[in-house]
């Protein structure tokens, strides 16, 4: 089960997120489902389409239970297995 402390550690994919902070200004306030991911980047079904979105230098936020959890683009640059300690 994903939870606030364990979500480094659990795929993403799959998982309604928006920016709050980032600083490309444009970015803040865009919000979708993430549909794939590679090491530095998230893949977002927005109503505008699908964007390529870089996970450095933006805070992400996620809702798991209606709760909002922020996370720093910085701490997820890693590829989603190498994030759960599986080897590929």
């Amino acid at each position: 089960m994903i939870t606030p402390a364990n979500i480094f550690y659990h795929e993403l994919i799959g998982l309604d997120t928006s920016i709050v902070q980032s600083n490309d200004k444009q970015l803040v306030g865009l919000n979708g489902k993430i549909l794939d991911e590679t090491k530095s980047m998230f893949f977002i079904q927005t109503l505008a389409g699908v964007k390529m979105i870089p996970k450095n230098y933006s805070t992400w936020q996620f809702h798991l239970d209606g709760m909002p959890v922020n996370v720093d683009g910085n701490t997820i640059m890693k590829r989603s297995y190498e994030r759960m300690g599986v080897k590929a």
